[in-house]
């Protein structure tokens, strides 16, 4: 077993991201603190990319694992992903910074797109990849919603 499992997550939390986002004016600049967020997300377990936990939809591979603890009777969902593209890894980062921790029914009503939209990423990613997002965030709220249920 490699060390590199044993690292926890170094995300900065949602809201330094759209602070950092907001202090870079190029896109480009945006681009290289995405795949920098890619870089900091702890690593998924090998066992883990796994056809399970395959997001279907998405032109690069993508894994996305939810872990569903309770938190005061309330389910609170807990992501791992992986991309093997580096900017789609950095979407998947800031997936994981905005979901991980929430509540289910937080997660629910949580604008995954809006925040995308807001933060400029929208008209900067091709359409394959929006769809892409689209389906991670769908992934996300699917898992959120069995947790309900199960709850």
């Amino acid at each position: 077993m490699t060390g590199r499992h044993h690292r926890f997550s170094m995300l900065p939390t949602i809201d330094e991201i759209v602070s950092n986002f907001e202090l870079l004016d190029e896109w480009e600049e945006r681009y290289r603190y995405l795949i920098e967020l890619g870089r900091l997300m702890e690593p998924l377990p090998d066992e883990a990319h796994s056809d399970l936990n395959k997001v279907q939809g998405c032109a690069s591979q993508v894994w996305l694992q939810t872990d569903v603890k309770s938190s005061g009777g309330k389910p609170v969902l807990h992501l791992l992903g992986d991309s093997d593209a580096h900017i789609v890894r950095g979407l998947v980062a800031l997936l994981i910074s905005l979901y991980s921790g929430k509540t289910a029914s937080d997660a629910l009503t949580t604008d995954a797109l809006g925040l995308f939209k807001e933060l400029g990423l929208s008209e900067h990613l091709t359409p394959q990849r929006s769809n892409g997002v689209r389906s991670m965030v769908e992934r996300i709220r699917r898992d959120a919603q069995m947790a309900l249920a199960a709850s």
